[in-house]
């Protein structure tokens, strides 16, 4: 599956440790667009680069994507 550009909802719904990002806050990276300034980037955390979108967590649209991300975040 391909990310959908400006879906944002793997840099908002879960924690990101490494950055200090708690669960349901935007990554202070994300711009406007939801498109991430430190992608591709040596500061970018591995979490952040071993993520691959797939359809069990991002679903059909950016409203599935998040609600699946939230619910992930809250049982593990």
């Amino acid at each position: 599956m391909e990310c959908r550009l400006g879906c944002g909802a793997c840099c908002i719904a879960p924690t990101i440790s490494s950055l200090g990002k708690p669960a349901n806050i935007r990554c202070k990276y994300l711009d406007d667009g939801n498109l991430c300034t430190i992608f591709g980037k040596p500061e970018r955390p591995q979490v952040c680069s071993d993520f691959k979108a797939e359809f069990d967590f991002c679903g059909k649209t950016n409203e599935e994507a998040m609600a699946n991300l939230i619910y992930l975040e809250k049982v593990t």
